[in-house]
């Protein structure tokens, strides 16, 4: 009787390859941005969470070894948050970190009561989608409070007011409430750092505008965003520090 005629195996590529002899691609390194930017990062962010307080004089020789740059960049970067109003500089000196003046405070809380009372009454009836970001913006502030990161709890804050504003679909109005961003949240630190038993009120009136938004009650809520900005006016009265 004939042998059976037997099949040759068929090479698995993967299996049978020798794994020594296929070559290892190092990951290309993370691209960090360019140095002017990478100080500009810093020192605003120093800036917004208080590590550098109003009346803090920088050098352009510690803010290059701090981030490990040369003095050229830090230059850029400094102009650039000269022109934002962040800090002054002064030849041959360096530059100084700007103090929350009075006037800028009332202006803050002029524009934010004018767009807030309105983004109020037009986010009413509120679509689910903008009450399920305001709790999930409510919890993370809850904790982050908890947590005593003050910094992470003004973030939470000004991302709950700013999606009510952008729930009203006006493109302008949400530019114009952008561009507060930066002056809202140093405010914000600063009252969190000068009162931190003001965070529960804080905590407690967003769960009260949370409501009315709710209950479709518009008036409710446009009273209620009047009171809670309205209480800033405090920090241009020199009431807070």
């Amino acid at each position: 009787m004939p042998s059976a005629t037997r099949t040759a195996p068929v090479p698995d590529p993967v299996r049978d390859s020798d794994s020594d002899s296929v070559p290892v691609v190092p990951a290309a390194p993370a691209k960090q941005p360019p140095a002017a930017d990478r100080v500009y990062g810093h020192v605003k962010q120093g800036v917004l969470e208080r590590r550098y307080e109003g009346g803090t004089l920088l050098t352009e020789g510690e803010l290059a070894v701090a981030v490990g740059v040369s003095r050229t960049p830090v230059r850029e970067a400094l102009l650039r948050l000269e022109v934002e109003g962040l800090i002054r500089l002064y030849p041959k000196k360096g530059a100084l970190v700007l103090p929350v003046s009075a006037q800028e405070i009332a202006d803050v809380v002029e524009t934010r009561q004018l767009v807030e009372a309105h983004a109020a009454r037009k986010a009413v009836p509120a679509p689910p989608g903008l009450i399920e970001r305001l709790e999930e913006l409510l919890e993370q502030q809850k904790q982050q409070a908890a947590e005593g990161d003050f910094a992470a709890a003004a973030v939470s804050d000004r991302c709950f007011h700013a999606e009510i504003v952008r729930s009203g679909g006006n493109e302008i109005l949400s530019r114009l409430y952008d561009q507060l961003r930066d002056r809202q949240l140093r405010m914000g630190v600063a009252v969190m750092h000068a009162h931190p038993d003001r965070i529960a009120k804080t905590l407690t009136e967003h769960e009260e505008l949370l409501a009315a938004l709710r209950a479709g009650d518009a008036e409710a809520a446009v009273a209620l965003v009047h009171r809670h900005v309205s209480w800033f006016s405090n920090l241009a009265r020199g009431e807070l520090r």
